[in-house]
């Protein structure tokens, strides 16, 4: 008798589950379907339409330097620079709040929460006035510096994570051998953490990438400005836009991350390699 009063109530449930499941679906997949079918559309609008005629006029126009490969070059600068400055400072800071127990450790800690919570458009004015002062305004590199700064407490709270998982017998071993603590984060845990370093640097990699308004406000020529201000181009004035190549740029836009996690993800591997490290 109970089994068959749950049973309704289980299929309602899975019905209600898989019916939330398939609009978020929804959500996600109707703007790539507009992506794909606008990008191969000369006559594209805003509204999802099946081309009457599909063409890569969009892409030809939108692939020149100046307007594509210059700017994608430029976000791939901005991104790795911030992206490998904060996986460096991230595991130099995460090391001793994983290996040492401090007092300072967990008021370091919820100061770095703190952090992630800030947000960037109240610390802009500032910012911008420093970099006058120091004449560092256009700057690619400072800016990348900076949008690394940016990043460093969510990557510190990640590293530090990834690096408790690793274990510190290891460590004992290496320095029993006369490694010093550097070289030991150096050659064995560093080593045995590239998943979870993989995972800020991709994470990193992809907020730097996507960053509007640190780069828009800090770099001031035209041939220094990433991808993701150039979009402006596509907007003309009194509403006009151009939607087609707009729809293009923005599927060459997203190759680069997309590659990038791949390589990335297979080159790694997905789990730590600790089994079996230390012998019983």
């Amino acid at each position: 008798m109970t089994t068959s009063i749950a049973s309704p109530r289980r299929s309602i449930s899975r019905g209600v589950s898989s019916a939330v499941l398939l609009a978020v679906a929804a959500c996600f997949l109707l703007p790539l379907a507009w992506l794909l079918l606008a990008s191969l559309d000369t006559k594209a609008t805003a509204s999802l339409n099946l081309p009457a005629e599909f063409s890569l006029a969009n892409f030809s126009a939108v692939l020149t330097p100046e307007q594509t490969l210059w700017p994608l070059w430029n976000s791939f600068l901005l991104s790795a620079g911030c992206a490998v400055i904060t996986v460096l400072a991230a595991v130099l800071a995460a090391y001793p709040l994983s290996r040492y127990q401090a007092r300072y450790n967990k008021p370091f800690l919820y100061g770095v929460l703190f952090g992630t919570g800030l947000p960037i458009t109240a610390m802009m004015v500032p910012v911008y006035s420093m970099f006058v002062r120091l004449g560092q305004l256009d700057s690619v590199a400072t800016v990348a510096l900076f949008m690394a700064a940016t990043s460093l407490p969510m990557a510190i709270w990640m590293t530090k994570n990834f690096m408790d998982s690793v274990p510190v017998s290891l460590e004992e071993a290496a320095w029993i051998d006369g490694a010093s603590a550097m070289r030991a984060l150096r050659t064995v845990v560093v080593p045995l953490m590239r998943p979870g370093l993989a995972v800020v640097f991709i994470f990193v990699f992809i907020q730097a990438w996507g960053n509007f308004f640190i780069p828009f406000i800090l770099l001031l020529s035209n041939h220094k400005q990433p991808a993701a201000v150039t979009v402006f181009n596509f907007f003309g004035q009194y509403g006009s836009v151009a939607y087609g190549q707009l729809a293009a740029f923005s599927l060459l836009y997203s190759i680069p991350v997309i590659v990038l996690y791949i390589l990335v993800t297979k080159g790694i591997g997905g789990s730590f390699a600790t089994a079996g490290a230390i012998k019983g």
